[in-house]
């Protein structure tokens, strides 16, 4: 489909829902704001490799916590007791053990802990202060042993070590020379190949057994991506999402001896593609994942097919994911959600064709009070087709609203489809909400990436003031009551908004953002250090760039902003320092103007806690019906 013709097909497919999905004049129901915000109930199921037991989170005094119930018994156990930080990521490991990760206050020094299905024997598996863990291989087969990375000896490169989670003895397999990037294993757990970066060119590096030296199979340059996703299942080539020779990622088979492309498994004329799933089973490739205004899903296997089909006739109407599955793989967990709903957690039995529910995500979310959250597409004034998407509160006719504006992180990531209880926390206040993948966002192919580079306050700030003015055109939004919102390149984008188009927003709210081009280059943490040439050309060159740096800074420029401004900040953030938010602050008070800003002193890049989550969107809350409009 031509994109002329797509962004037609969009207009209208818009027009149709803005007009017809909500029953205009009814109101929606307000849902208090923790309701949006607090932990879920219940998440994060996996099943054991025996398939005899399904692991969880869920809240324990505010944390949430990694319990453990036999399949087919409502009977739990809680087997993790932590307090300061919630646990995000955990696995099995074998079928009495779980590993999580947990940093300390935000500072993303993760460290890899170790507990028993029983509760015991809790152990930091790395206890070194500073220190940051990457999982390299789970060894889901072994027993005992992982792969991880670790910065121990040096903190800006990570170097290869094996660990064994039962006596906790840890052993160097591959030392870092001082350029690796990232490591990858075979299916038999072994090291066979290496990321090096100069800083702008990357290379791949490759050995046949792990007595023998790394040699180098290819080389690119930072903007050709060569991603190696895994080896082929007889460990002698490379599945890898590669865009050399064209403008999207595609996924392709690298032949490693004859150094050269060998086969495209899938690509897409219009979207990168980068998602490839595989049974470790029965050793084929079962589907593909690419996103383009929401997850598309190629089967590639019969079974696989089958699977899908099965559960998408007991599961209706819902967006399906296999989330995990035992070593029989003949038992899965499965997750649903949509764009008004968070989603539930249910276990299938293959053999049997049996569904059990385990949990709603948040079963205090009623999807019928949630918003839609519809894709839209505008042209920019340099040409560029700029995909997005518009969520319009319910119950209001879509003219002269007030709207939140909200740029994504990253920069170079993307918003996509789904539930996000930011977006319909905004919307059940009244408020539409404009998001868009603004250039730069991945997803889109090189071109589309590559025309961001130094580009920050400038053309990418122009694609957000164009989604505005695109809004505005329409009727939709009231030019008087435009706020803009987002958090770290999305609070740079905000203070970039109020500083350089200082009439088209009413307020604005900065969540860990960059004030300070040259500060934030220079701060960033260590293990950022190898890639800091290629941001240089992604950002600017803070010597050769200055000029330009300068232009692009908020702080340079604060004498511009006259809107209400608030602030939030983590203490600890590790990617955007604390100075970057204390700049911008200081600056405008120097001026007169008084400034909401709250910091977080146990936080880092985002606020993880509930309860600072809970301050954070009160703030919001009470900040938007002072400055933006009132819910009526």
């Amino acid at each position: 489909m031509k994109n002329k013709n797509h962004q037609l097909w969009l207009s209208a497919l818009i027009l149709v829902c803005l007009l017809g999905i909500e029953t205009l004049g009814q109101s929606a129901k307000l849902i208090p704001m923790r309701d949006f915000f607090r932990n879920p109930e219940k998440s994060y199921f996996i099943i054991s490799p025996d398939g005899q037991k399904i692991s969880f989170t869920q809240p324990y005094e505010n944390r949430m916590n990694v319990f453990i119930q036999n399949l087919g018994s409502e009977g739990t156990k809680r087997i993790t007791s932590v307090t300061d930080r919630d646990i995000f990521t955990y696995f099995w490991k074998g079928n009495d053990r779980i590993l999580y990760l947990k940093d300390f206050g935000g500072d993303e020094n993760f460290h890899l802990f170790s507990v028993d299905i029983n509760g015991n024997s809790v152990q930091d598996l790395t206890p070194y202060d500073s220190v940051k863990v990457e999982l390299i291989d789970d060894l889901y087969d072994d027993s005992t042993d992982v792969l991880i990375g670790m910065n121990k000896r040096n903190r800006q490169i990570f170097d290869a070590y094996r660990l064994n989670t039962v006596s906790g003895s840890i052993t160097m397999v591959a030392e870092n020379p001082g350029n690796i990037t990232g490591w990858l294993t075979d299916h038999e757990g072994k090291i066979r190949l290496a990321t090096v970066t100069d800083g702008v060119n990357n290379s791949i590096l490759y050995r046949e057994t792990e007595n023998d030296s790394f040699q180098v199979i290819i080389t690119t340059n930072f903007k050709e991506n060569f991603s190696p996703l895994f080896f082929t299942f007889d460990n002698k080539n490379l599945f890898v999402v590669s865009n050399i020779g064209r403008d999207k990622d595609a996924i392709i088979i690298y032949d490693i001896d004859g150094e050269k492309e060998k086969e495209v498994i899938f690509e897409d004329p219009e979207y990168d593609v980068h998602g490839l799933q595989y049974s470790r089973l029965r050793k084929v490739l079962t589907e593909v994942n690419y996103v383009t205004w929401k997850t598309v899903r190629k089967i590639l296997d019969k079974e696989t097919e089958q699977l899908y089909a099965n559960l998408g006739q007991k599961l209706p109407d819902h967006e399906i994911y296999l989330t995990s599955s035992n070593k029989g793989e003949d038992i899965f967990t499965v997750r649903t959600f949509s764009d008004r709903n968070p989603g539930s957690y249910y276990v299938y039995e293959k053999n049997s064709d049996k569904l059990t529910k385990l949990a709603d995500r948040n079963p205090w979310i009623n999807e019928t009070d949630m918003a839609s959250m519809k894709p839209i597409s505008y042209t920019s004034r340099d040409g560029l087709t700029i995909h997005g998407y518009l969520t319009l509160p319910p119950g209001k006719e879509p003219k002269n609203l007030p709207v939140v504006v909200n740029p994504h992180g990253g920069p170079w990531v993307r918003d996509r489809w789904g539930f996000n209880p930011e977006v319909q926390f905004l919307a059940n206040r009244g408020y539409a909400v404009l998001q868009m993948n603004y250039r730069g966002s991945t997803g889109y192919g090189r071109k589309f990436w590559e025309a961001s580079f130094k580009q920050w306050g400038r053309k990418m700030q122009d694609d957000i003031s164009d989604g505005v003015l695109w809004l505005i055109k329409e009727g939709i939004a009231d030019p008087e009551r435009v706020a803009i919102y987002g958090g770290s390149y999305g609070g740079y984008a905000t203070l970039a908004g109020v500083c350089f188009t200082p009439d088209l927003y009413c307020c604005a709210i900065d969540y860990v953002g960059v004030s300070n081009l040259f500060t934030f280059l220079k701060t960033i943490p260590p293990y950022w250090k190898p890639y800091l040439d290629m941001m240089y050309e992604m950002v600017g060159d803070p010597v050769k760039d200055s000029a330009l740096m300068v232009s692009t800074s908020p702080v340079f420029h604060a004498d511009k902003i006259k809107v209400p401004l608030l602030v939030a900040q983590g203490a600890k953030d590790p990617r955007v320092n604390i100075n970057e938010s204390n700049q911008i602050v200081e600056a405008l008070k120097n001026r007169g103007i008084n400034v909401e800003y709250l910091v977080k002193e146990n936080e880092g890049h985002g606020f993880a806690n509930e309860e600072n989550r809970f301050d954070f969107y009160a703030a919001m809350e009470k900040f938007l019906a002072t400055h933006l409009s009132e819910r009526e």
